[in-house]
């Protein structure tokens, strides 16, 4: 075979392989670094999970993220980081092994972004725990505009349709481009300036942003 053809071989295999990897080395090790060597051992099957799930279905990639995060331990942000309310980024949580609803839900949303899932199906769904008697946050997919979503949770770990999680109430969903009144079947209407007032959201992509991971 002539040497041309043997470096474009070694040059698809090369770009077929960063494609597939998600996380670098360094990453691994500022992780280490600030929260152990276990959390390291997160990160990197993160990395793992990530790379097994390239070029699979929405829903295999609903399925495992949901399954992968859902390990991780349930910890109230007052017992965790001493705030009522904070907001965790997904190396955060990755790097504790837990944290509270948002967090399970911040961390599927952008896995599952990184994995190509559009966001325009993905959505951070506020709703009312029936069994607990409190807010509670969830992860919701919509395959169109009009579908009835599919619920991530960390409270039932089986991946189901709003239509039968009779326990949750939904308020209001939101992601990246808009906040919208939710309701069981499609989205809902729009809330005008809705995200403009959700100041939690802004503060974790700055907060993404300038962790570089």
């Amino acid at each position: 075979m002539c040497k041309k053809c043997l470096l474009l071989i070694a040059l698809f295999i090369f770009i077929l392989n960063g494609a597939q990897e998600f996380f670098t080395q360094e990453v691994f090790k500022k992780v280490e670094k600030k929260y152990g060597e276990q959390a390291k051992r997160r990160a990197e099957a993160l990395g793992k999970l990530l790379s097994s799930l390239h070029g699979s279905s929405d829903q295999e990639k609903l399925e495992k993220v949901n399954t992968f995060f859902n390990q991780m331990h349930f910890v109230s942000d007052e017992a965790l980081w001493k705030q009522k309310d904070y907001w965790a980024t997904r190396m955060e949580f990755i790097g504790k092994g837990a944290g509270d609803c948002e967090d399970f839900v911040i961390a599927k949303y952008f896995t599952l972004k990184q994995l190509g899932v559009p966001t325009t199906k993905l959505f951070f769904t506020y709703v009312k725990a029936v069994k607990f008697q409190q807010a509670h946050m969830v992860l919701t997919y919509y395959e169109t505009p009009k579908s009835i979503p599919l619920v991530l949770d960390n409270i039932n770990f089986k991946i189901l349709p709003a239509t039968k999680r009779n326990d949750l109430i939904p308020v209001y969903s939101f992601n990246g481009d808009a906040l919208y009144l939710a309701k069981q079947q499609g989205l809902g209407e729009i809330v005008p300036s809705g995200m403009q007032k959700n100041k939690k959201w802004f503060e974790l992509v700055d907060k993404i942003r300038r962790e570089e991971l």
